[in-house]
């Protein structure tokens, strides 16, 4: 990933926020000649000190885990908001339009795992998803209809092995630019430019208390 030192974000914590936030990933793995890429819900799993984990699962006939062999490399992107930044936003001029957003990269290697382990990551992402619902999915179904449902799906890990991220937010613009296309944005009518300008302005104002 291209990435000039002024979007370079390498903070764990950081790229981990995004990713609990922004849970919805381009998986692409490459064993053969062309890749595979397939578009899942991961959950992330710390709960061992000093490792992470991406779970997922996939549809039995989605050839994509059969490359999940424990040894074959794969990638998971995660894409946080982005969007259209005008020029008369800035004070500097002549200037161009751009595209802002946040995104990160997450290589590791991938394995399948058993049944016992595929249910397990699908209650830990009805969990991630219910969980702070107001009416919540009770989760109540038949046995028989449940296993039916696992039959059908493959679950996988993808142990982190590197993490890298690319925060482009106008960290290259001078203040007045940068307050602007913030102002800029919140301006819009639709929401994903709001809720740039708000993961902006949060996550700038971090960068400088730092």
């Amino acid at each position: 990933m291209y990435c000039p030192a002024a979007f370079n974000e390498s903070n764990p914590e950081e790229l981990f926020q995004l990713i609990e936030a922004y849970s919805f990933a381009t998986v692409i793995s490459w064993a053969d000649a062309e890749p595979m890429v397939s578009h899942v819900p991961l959950v992330l799993d710390r709960a061992e000190p000093g490792r992470a984990i991406l779970l997922g699962h996939f549809a039995k006939g989605n050839r994509h885990w059969q490359q999940f062999d424990g040894q074959s490399p794969a990638l998971a992107i995660f894409q946080g908001p982005h969007g259209y930044i005008s020029p008369a936003w800035y004070e500097t001029t002549p200037s161009v339009p751009t595209w802002n957003y946040a995104v990160v990269h997450v290589r590791g290697t991938a394995r399948i795992t058993d049944a016992e382990g595929t249910e397990q990551i699908v209650h830990r992402l009805v969990e991630k998803f219910e969980g702070s619902r107001s009416e919540r999915w009770s989760g109540n179904l038949p046995q028989e209809f449940v296993r039916d449902e696992l039959h059908g799906i493959v679950g996988f890990q993808i142990e982190v092995q590197r993490i890298s991220g690319k925060f482009k937010l106008s960290q290259n613009r001078i203040d007045a630019d940068r307050e602007g296309a913030l102002a800029g944005l919140e301006r819009e009518p639709d929401t994903a430019s709001q809720e740039l300008a708000a993961f902006s302005r949060r996550y700038l104002e971090r960068k400088s208390r730092a």
